[in-house]
């Protein structure tokens, strides 16, 4: 009897002595990358997601869509190649999403007014070119990269004596505004060592064609804060 209630013992305190399976790491959570920042090299995780995307990608779908700027190919390449090239994404179900999200889009314009305020940004940004401004819209996805973008223009530009100054949003502007909050606008001179005394002169042209258009500014006259266009409705066809 003591022979087998010791054979029982032992089974019990050794049973889980066999070294478990060795278990993944746990995946850490992807960096936030924004729009058209290039990826690192990686290797795909094999494992696929599952078959409904990611909250995260639905909201970038969305406000993408939403935007105004983008058709299905566009769409496609930042979701999937840029934004998200790291992970294994389901591309058939972004496909899908992306299909049905402008579908639902386009029902969505059938009830805006005639005269949209993306409408009238677009009548300012033309006012200002013909001003000597050079105005561009989703320029880049920083400052940096709008002012770049501005000083390729210049330079490829047949008459840049023309030019006085240059206005701008990026792309992180644009995802702000989508999303409900005010359009925030850079701008300045052509020659950086004048934006103290030449600056204010192209922001209040800036200013001015904005008020023409009846979109509602808040500046405070100085160079050192960029405009912004308040209560905008991001609609824009």
């Amino acid at each position: 009897m003591k022979t087998f209630l010791s054979l029982v013992v032992f089974c019990v305190l050794f049973s889980g002595c066999d070294s478990p399976e060795e278990k993944p790491p746990v995946k850490a959570e992807p960096e936030n990358r924004r729009l058209f920042k290039l990826p690192e090299l990686k290797e795909k995780d094999s494992t696929s997601m599952d078959s409904k995307l990611d909250a995260e990608i639905l909201k970038e779908i969305d406000w993408l869509v939403r935007a105004g700027f983008y058709d299905k190919s566009d769409l496609m390449r930042i979701i999937c190649e840029e934004i998200y090239a790291q992970e294994d994404i389901d591309e058939s179900l972004v496909s899908k999403t992306i299909d049905s999200q402008l579908a639902a889009w386009e029902e969505q314009k059938k009830t805006w007014p005639a005269v949209t305020d993306c409408d009238r940004l677009d009548s300012v940004f033309d006012a200002l070119n013909k001003r000597g401004i050079n105005a561009q819209q989703n320029s880049g996805n920083t400052q940096s990269d709008g002012y770049e973008n501005f000083r390729y223009d210049y330079e490829e530009h047949p008459a840049p004596a023309s030019i006085v100054g240059y206005c701008f949003y990026h792309n992180q502007d644009l995802e702000r505004v989508v999303g409900g909050d005010g359009l925030y606008l850079a701008f300045g001179p052509v020659d950086p060592k004048e934006e103290e005394a030449k600056g204010m002169e192209v922001g209040n042209i800036i200013r001015e064609e904005l008020q023409k258009a009846g979109l509602k500014v808040e500046w405070d006259g100085t160079f050192n804060e960029r405009l912004i266009v308040r209560d905008f409705v991001w609609q824009r066809r």
